[in-house]
């Protein structure tokens, strides 16, 4: 049923493994599909530009996919059978870009107890819940 599943990777996040991971792993296990880790890292606006190192965001990309590639050293699938990405941008229009041009069938997003500041700007989840072109899975 999902061959091609995108889990977004949030870095920040302190527990071992992605939200999401387990689940999206018994997916690709069950219908013999891939897995693509995403992280999506923030741009820094141009006011601060002058503040950081020119090379910041090479970096920042260089560490996203050391991190990205720890994780997918550990998922128990085939090699040819897992990937990683790592995008800069707004989190919701690069993940559902990276999903898009990557042909997934389903999108894997963890979500968290929604506080003040969802109800009034939107979370990600819902965004991408609500524009992407595949199934999603919201794991809370």
């Amino acid at each position: 049923m999902y061959k091609r599943i995108v889990l977004a990777v949030d870095l920040g996040e302190t527990s071992a493994a992605p939200k999401g991971l387990s689940e999206a792993l018994e997916l690709a296990k069950a219908w013999g599909g891939s897995l693509r880790l995403v992280n999506v890292q923030p741009v820094v606006p141009a006011t601060f530009m002058e503040y950081v190192p020119a090379d910041f965001d090479a970096e920042q990309t260089k560490r996203a996919l050391e991190q990205l590639n720890e994780l997918v050293a550990g998922v128990d699938l085939p090699a040819d059978r897992k990937s990683v990405a790592a995008r800069a941008g707004g989190i919701y229009h690069e993940l559902l870009e990276e999903a898009t041009e990557w042909g997934a069938d389903l999108i894997v997003v963890g979500s968290h107890r929604p506080v003040m500041s969802d109800y009034l700007l939107g979370s990600n989840a819902k965004t991408i819940v609500r524009h992407a072109q595949c199934s999603v899975l919201v794991v809370r």
